[in-house]
């Protein structure tokens, strides 16, 4: 599989993104596209180790910001990087994408240059969180604030195929985000979205909790992308102050430090167990390409593990067999969105 990088989006751009394509050439077969100021890209790889036959620099002039409106940007910023990977996959050259950078930009870039996949209402974000067990998808992570109980179907649905197809994880369980464990809990939206997961064929678990999925009792949590949203930065916002108690109490005497150095190998399996940058990026899914949003804060590493994500994701099938089920479930509309 050959995979497009933006790498001139993210805090860290281009110099994280490079050595990322470096680490990430050496771990699968194809060709990489590393894509931005072939000059700024040139100079970073000179110091790297990198597979060379794995790497192709495609030079662009501009960037899309963060402060850019997304819209605009995609369809006024032609030579920027970002639309150049979509321009790559559309002609066929890629077989996926990656970006760290403007979240906007990439979700309205892939439903106007990629196109949503026959039946598919909403397109939707689908970030991994680490659990106590085996972690957890959000789906929807952010991209659709207002939604449907038949769009949450339809997210359930696709984030089930990827958990299955692309993570290995068989008959995934589905949660429905809500304020209690009750059939009749919630607003409109989830009671009606209840009904309709309760009638499909998917590994229905009912209704969870906002602590639930922590504690790994599910595999895929339904939402709206407002409330999936505030669980995503709400769970990594807890995991930061716990690892930065947890290390101030560890140095806080002599004592403490002694027994964190026979903790050591412990804490750093600890440590890479909740650590995002070890579980790529977050997979748009619904639309006919595959595309992965890097965090934004990426370093080497989480950008080696997006790139991996997205060949793993193309080679799946996963795609094809979401426009299956979704079909098969009466989800389309096509002029929904």
């Amino acid at each position: 599989m050959n995979i497009a990088l933006d790498a001139m989006g993210g805090d860290n751009a281009p110099e994280e993104i490079v050595r990322g394509a470096a680490l990430a050439s050496k771990q699968i077969d194809g060709k990489i596209f590393v894509v931005g100021d072939s000059g700024e890209i040139n100079r970073i790889l000179k110091d790297c180790d990198y597979k060379a036959e794995n790497i192709e620099v495609v030079h662009t002039t501009e960037v899309i910001e963060n402060t850019d409106k997304p819209t605009k940007a995609i369809r006024q910023k032609k030579d920027s990087s970002l639309v150049k990977c979509f321009a790559l996959v559309c002609e066929g050259k890629a077989d996926a994408m990656v970006s760290a950078g403007s979240t906007g930009a990439l979700l309205a870039g892939s439903i106007h240059f990629l196109k949503r996949l026959p039946g598919v209402l909403r397109p939707a974000l689908a970030p991994f969180l680490p659990s106590d067990k085996n972690g957890f998808l959000i789906v929807d992570g952010g991209a659709n604030t207002n939604s449907r109980p038949d769009h949450l179907l339809q997210f359930a649905i696709m984030g089930s195929i990827y958990a299955e197809k692309v993570m290995g994880i068989e008959n995934p369980r589905v949660g429905l985000l809500n304020i209690g464990a009750e059939d009749e809990k919630g607003n409109e939206l989830t009671k009606a979205a209840f009904e309709i997961l309760s009638q499909s064929d998917l590994n229905f678990i009912g209704n969870i909790e906002g602590r639930d999925p922590i504690m790994g009792t599910v595999d895929i949590v339904v939402c709206d992308g407002f409330a999936g949203n505030v669980l995503l930065k709400a769970t990594e916002g807890a995991g930061l102050v716990l690892f930065k108690s947890l290390k101030e109490v560890m140095l806080g005497s002599m004592k403490n430090k002694i027994a964190a150095l026979m903790m050591k190998n412990g804490l750093k399996e600890l440590k890479k167990k909740y650590d995002y940058k070890e579980y790529g990026g977050a997979p748009f899914l619904g639309v006919s390409s595959c595309v992965i949003k890097a965090h934004g804060t990426s370093d080497a590493l989480s950008v080696a593990s997006a790139v991996k994500q997205a060949n793993d994701f193309a080679a799946s099938g996963a795609l094809k067999l979401m426009e299956v089920q979704i079909n098969c479930n009466n989800g389309g509309n096509e002029d929904d969105i």
